[in-house]
């Protein structure tokens, strides 16, 4: 049972800030930091606490380093902490890309600042690498999880399937012969109760904002709240998961934004301190302000930080109860080992996709018959480009210099030699 009130709320405040403001560098560095402050600094979570929790976080869609610091508020305070500890993870980068994403309407199209995101773009590539790297280290265990993400990469890349297809096929695909016995029969009956509540009004409280705006018959405001309310149920694997679905529909589908806007995101998220799927944000302000205006930019972004994130905070207020009983279903666990090993495939699909949209200044659609794929023109190859994101290997993967370095160096590089080709 969690230690509810066993911390004042102006001390919650005050540690989860702390981590909010502190937060860079992805999920590993911020589940490090949040380890460092709450098992060693705080004692405030029992080293099997901690690791139990990060396990059920890592199961479920959405950011799992905002989760679990939802869930450690939780433990602590109840939904009150829950509230505070997840909410002032995400609040500081928030705020941030609120302004980034005004400043970037309005002065995105400079030619100085170009030059600066062709070294964000590059440097972009070999972080989703990276990312590649990691998960596949992790997930792919076995020759049917190296097989399933392989499905999933030919699935998305070569026949451009919708995302939540692939998810849900990984998932059953993984279900299908685990192995395991189950450990618990059924939930605590008051526990099971409890979290069908929270889940009830949960999901009432993250459906409001619709009802005003089918009032006002916004198609725009409602394609925003539909779209990424479907994002939070299927971003397991955290945002590189998603980043190619994102970008499928956000830049295909409902034409937001750019395929090159859609890098510059990225890149700005992976500069600003929270969760990275922050990212969404600013997609829905460049949206907003295509639509109608700073006004509306500023009403999007607000209405994707809600659809987004508030599932997160129903996910842990329900489901932490009941982290003994999931952990017993054997089941249920290989379908979403299997959703990890999908992940794979997904990042493998939008790491060359970015590259060749970054190396490559024309990348054609190709269909043919099922096959629906991109190709780039080989003559439109950016020298540039190419040697900045080879720059940006070598000192993030082989010399392991930090990520707001490397960008700010690859920036810098792209910056310079710009300008010396228009003085020449």
């Amino acid at each position: 049972m969690a230690d509810f009130n066993q911390t004042p709320p102006a001390e919650l405040i005050r540690v989860f800030g702390r981590i909010g403001l502190l937060s860079f560098g992805g999920p590993a560095a911020q589940i490090a930091l949040m380890h460092k402050e709450l098992v060693e600094n705080r004692e405030w979570l029992t080293e099997q606490q901690f690791l139990r929790a990060l396990s059920f976080c890592m199961l479920l869609p959405g950011p799992e380093a905002m989760q679990l610091a939802t869930h450690a508020g939780w433990r602590r305070q109840g939904i009150i902490g829950g509230l505070i500890g997840g909410g002032l993870f995400v609040l500081p980068g928030a705020v941030v890309i609120f302004a980034l994403a005004l400043a970037y309407g309005a002065y995105g199209s400079l030619p100085a600042v170009q030059a600066l995101f062709l070294g964000v773009k590059a440097t972009v590539v070999i972080i989703v690498i990276e990312a590649l790297i990691k998960i596949g280290r992790r997930a792919l265990t076995s020759q049917k999880h190296i097989l399933i993400a392989a499905c999933a990469f030919i699935a998305l890349f070569v026949f451009a399937l919708p995302f939540p297809l692939v998810v849900a096929l990984a998932a059953i695909a993984g279900a299908i012969g685990a192995d395991g016995q189950e450990t618990t029969a059924s939930p605590p009956p008051g526990n099971l109760r409890g979290s069908l509540r929270v889940l009830l009004i949960g999901l009432m409280i993250w459906a409001a904002p619709f009802a005003p705006i089918v009032a006002a018959g916004n198609t725009f405001l409602m394609d925003v709240a539909v779209f990424f309310s479907t994002l939070a149920v299927v971003t397991f694997g955290g945002a590189y998961a998603v980043l190619a679905y994102v970008t499928q529909e956000a830049v295909v589908g409902f034409g937001w934004l750019s395929t090159s806007q859609m890098m510059d995101a990225l890149g700005l998220a992976e500069t600003t301190p929270g969760p990275l799927i922050l990212v969404t944000q600013f997609v829905g302000m460049i949206a907003g302000l295509a639509e109608a205006g700073p006004g509306m930019a500023v009403l999007a972004g607000l209405l994707t930080l809600w659809v987004t994130f508030v599932p997160c905070f129903i996910w842990i207020f329900a489901g932490a109860p009941l982290i003994d009983w999931l952990d017993g279903k054997p089941r249920l666990r290989a379908a979403l080992a299997a959703i990890t090993a999908a992940v794979v495939g997904v990042i493998a699909n939008l790491s060359l996709w970015f590259a060749l949209h970054v190396v490559f200044g024309t990348v054609n659609p190709v269909t043919t018959g099922p096959i629906k794929t991109v190709l780039p023109e080989l003559s439109t190859l950016n020298p540039l480009a190419l040697a900045l994101a080879v720059i940006a290997a070598l000192l993030l993967l082989w010399r392991r210099w930090s990520l707001p370095l490397v960008l700010l160096i690859s920036a810098a590089l792209s910056l310079f030699v710009s300008l010396g080709s228009a003085l020449v």
